[in-house]
């Protein structure tokens, strides 16, 4: 923790949420080795594979609506010990399976819709109370500390995951699910000064508030629909695979290190802005950092080099990181207290969107155009969207600060 902001980690109750939030991703990353391997070890198909993702995808697709509402109107803290709990029970379903030998794909499946429901309350309530953890001044630093603690579960918990394997699948699970229950303790834990909201009626218009603030909110619109378009077109991760296999010729080692290098990449940038928070042109800075992201995406889609190729992906990460910490502080500064689960809601979708729906574009432009112009085709595409968001954005464009800001007039 020494190389974050040593006052952030002076402050009870941050350091509390950043231990829990890191048990939960740990938990999470390991499991998602241990289904991943287990599933097509049971089925040995690729689309079971990618059934597991749907599976965990819709359930947050469809509660959209309701787990924002859920976020504003309830206690937070509560809200995220209870799915934690939810996903420590689900994991275990799992491992008692597979000591009992009664494991099976369909029940791999209907785990993987009960973690998608609990992580579906759980990520706008995680997002929502963090500015009531935090000063305003302190919320860049934090979103960037959190967002480095991310980072090491993904590059650390896969590999950790796949180690403990070796053990037997129930050892990895019955693993994940005591990091769940850590989580769970260190929430039970948290001091939230939680403050009953007024019970405004439920109707349509109310479940619609995160997507219509955002919708009106110039600056948070333009800075999440860019980030939604920019990995849209720009993401690769899909395509790593063959990228590592056929352009590179290198073997699953290569691959790991493909998929290890935006996240070493990210984290260090996460880390840096934790210690050096932005303070000027914040809005350029966006801007700049996702052109980047494009031209960062085409070096690694023209190179035939593998040490190009991670310098490449580590630029990206790294610039994509500057991005989500910049929009991500600019929701939370810019929403109401009572409104930060439903944008928080809506913004997720935003977010998995983009990264489901970048998954499917790579393909589809992979097998009409080939591999390479895919992924050259999503930077040079990736740089046109900031072209045209500034143009459309301009008041995203002025921003100065990660700071409240006085409204125009």
């Amino acid at each position: 923790m020494s190389t974050l902001d040593p006052s952030l980690f002076k402050q009870r109750n941050f350091v509390h949420f950043w231990i829990g939030q890191i048990a939960s991703s740990f938990g999470f990353q390991m499991l998602s080795v241990g289904i991943g391997w287990q599933v097509y070890d049971l089925t040995d198909s690729a689309l079971a594979l990618g059934l597991v993702g749907l599976f965990q995808f819709l359930p947050h697709l469809l509660l959209t609506l309701v787990v924002g509402h859920v976020a504003d109107r309830y206690n937070r803290r509560i809200i995220c010990f209870c799915t934690r709990l939810t996903m420590a029970l689900t994991v275990s379903v799992l491992a008692f399976g597979n000591l009992t030998d009664t494991i099976s794909v369909n029940m791999i499946y209907t785990c993987a819709v009960m973690l998608g429901i609990a992580r579906a309350f759980e990520m706008p309530a995680s997002q929502a109370i963090l500015p009531n953890l935090v000063s305003a001044k302190d919320l860049s630093k934090a979103v960037s500390a959190i967002a480095s603690a991310r980072e090491i579960s993904v590059i650390v918990g896969p590999a950790l995951g796949g180690l403990i394997y070796l053990l037997g699948a129930s050892t990895l699970y019955f693993t994940s699910t005591a990091c769940f229950i850590v989580s769970c303790a260190i929430m039970a834990l948290l001091k939230y000064d939680y403050i009953a909201k007024e019970k405004a009626p439920i109707n349509l218009t109310h479940l619609l508030g995160g997507l219509r603030f955002i919708k009106h909110n110039k600056i948070i619109f333009g800075a999440v629909s860019m980030d939604m378009f920019a990995v849209l077109l720009g993401g690769a991760t899909a395509l790593l695979p063959i990228v590592a296999k056929d352009i590179l010729h290198t073997g699953p080692w290569g691959l790991g290190l493909l998929r290890c290098a935006p996240a070493v990449g990210a984290l260090l940038m996460s880390i840096y802005l934790a210690r050096s928070p932005l303070q000027h042109s914040v809005g350029k800075i966006m801007y700049a950092a996702v052109a980047l992201f494009g031209v960062s995406t085409i070096i690694f889609g023209l190179s035939e080099h593998l040490w190009l190729s991670l310098i490449a992906l580590f630029v990206l990460g790294a610039t994509d990181m500057i991005s989500v910490v910049i929009r991500s502080t600019l929701v939370q500064l810019e929403t109401p207290d009572d409104m930060r689960g439903r944008v928080s809601a809506a913004n997720s979708i935003f977010i998995g969107s983009s990264n489901q729906l970048g998954e499917f574009e790579s393909g589809v432009t992979a097998a009409l155009f080939g591999t390479v112009p895919a992924i050259v085709i999503g930077g040079i595409g990736t740089i046109g969207i900031v072209g045209i968001w500034m143009y459309l954005f301009p008041s995203l464009l002025k921003r100065s600060s990660l700071e409240v800001e006085p409204k125009e007039p």
